[in-house]
């Protein structure tokens, strides 16, 4: 088992010696950072277990980097303030803005390890990090998308995000949901049209999230539209997701009652290949969030062009496959920077696996437009057709023969090379 990462952040040399000594003596892994600036770059490239934290600093103090941390949302392990005796007061605010405890100076050899351990049990209680609105960007983009959402975040009104699949559909739903209240992102639409008023039960004063309601089927829309008109009878938010036309929805015709009650609360949301500037922050942030779930053994991080390549490339599964794509560079990197080839290589992958999928949906299309035409014939000419199309398929396989065409057709053989002769197919 590796050693807890310890980040000790204080302007004062003696007393970051004093706290390295102590601790590395305990088996703890230390780094030290003397102000603000060094603090940043310590956490997010070590990913401490536990961060000893100044309130006076020269260029930032303590409270102010706390608070930029716990606004992050991206706060990975427990913080302890150290103060002097003047700055009490100060350090209780500390704890209320998140810190986990404060330390007086000066720091005693039992307060010190018993306040240490504590905070390492506590950090096996700390909420999964993930990626969220406050993290996905800075970009003027995202900026907007904020205060839109912020617009309609008191709305009790159904509400319906349309965007990207894949996108940041369900990042903006969490971001609208009220905190400490019930929440559920529906996997399975046959709970709408089998019990829809349980399911607002059981989410009161919470939110219902449906992505990609264009695949609801007739009974579930039903469901959803139970679910939006009684839905301020129990207190609860309604959120749906598209990233297709619902007027046009190819599967089933959607419900005009749904659509013009979801209509006036609808959004746009961007795709990430909208706001490519934040793809190098927004990288390295899910990076921090894999290893900060991971053991920590394998430390990783990219460099700068690494990052700008990413930038570079063009998304088409959007936020999540900006995740996955990350993922995979974090598990085959074989150094601990994560360089520019790296991504090459990784897109090479993922290129080839879009360009499978763009002829597997060419060669669907080809087969859907092919029995489309046979629809348009005559029942005679339509059933040639089929039985053309049948017979060359399995004509057409590795293992073909006469005895095995046979045998899977269910067709006598003597009747087989006549059907095949009047029907034009030549048999090798």
């Amino acid at each position: 088992m590796s050693a807890k990462k310890i980040l000790v952040v204080d302007d004062e040399l003696g007393i970051r010696e004093l706290l390295r000594d102590i601790l590395v003596d305990e088996g703890f892994e230390i780094f030290v950072a003397e102000n603000a600036t060094e603090a940043r770059e310590l956490k997010k490239n070590k990913i401490p277990d536990l961060i000893l934290l100044d309130i006076w600093m020269p260029d930032c103090d303590g409270i102010t980097l706390l608070k930029e941390w716990v606004n992050e949302k991206f706060l990975t392990s427990p913080v302890v303030m150290m103060s002097g005796h003047g700055t009490i007061d100060t350090a209780l605010e500390a704890t209320k803005i998140g810190a986990f405890d404060f330390l007086e100076k000066p720091i005693t050899l039992q307060k010190l390890l018993k306040t240490v351990n504590e905070a390492l049990k506590h950090a096996n209680n700390l909420p999964k990090i993930e990626i969220n609105l406050l993290n996905i960007g800075k970009s003027q983009v995202i900026q907007d998308l904020k205060k839109r959402l912020d617009k309609i975040i008191s709305l009790k009104t159904p509400l319906l995000l349309v965007g990207p699949q894949r996108g940041c559909a369900k990042i903006c739903a969490q971001y609208l949901h009220p905190k400490n209240q019930p929440w559920i992102d529906v996997k399975d639409f046959e709970v709408v049209s089998n019990a829809p008023l349980d399911l607002l039960d059981q989410h009161r004063g919470g939110s219902i999230f449906l992505n990609e309601i264009s695949h609801l089927t007739k009974a579930q829309q039903k469901g959803l539209n139970l679910l939006i008109s009684k839905a301020a009878n129990y207190d609860v938010r309604i959120i749906c997701a598209t990233s297709k036309s619902l007027a046009q929805a190819n599967e089933v015709d959607f419900d005009e009652r749904i659509l013009n009650e979801l209509l006036p609360g609808s959004l746009l949301l961007p795709s990430i290949n909208e706001h490519k500037e934040d793809i190098p922050e927004l990288a390295s942030s899910i990076l921090t969030m894999y290893l900060a779930k991971s053991d920590k053994s394998d430390y990783k991080v990219f460099d700068v062009a690494a990052l700008n390549m990413m930038r570079a490339i063009n998304w088409i599964g959007d936020i999540e496959e900006l995740e996955s794509f990350v993922f995979n560079l974090m598990q085959t990197s074989l150094l601990e920077k994560i360089t520019a080839d790296d991504v090459k290589r990784v897109s090479n992958q993922f290129n080839l696996l879009h360009d499978k999928n763009k002829s597997s949906k060419k060669n669907k299309d080809n087969k859907d437009q092919g029995f489309e035409d046979i629809f348009n014939k005559p029942l005679r000419d339509a059933r040639d057709d089929f039985e053309k199309m049948y017979f060359k398929h399995h004509l057409n396989q590795d293992d073909q023969s006469m005895a095995k065409l046979a045998e899977v057709s269910g067709v006598e053989r003597t009747h087989l090379y006549r059907k095949l002769k009047q029907l034009g197919i030549k048999v090798k």
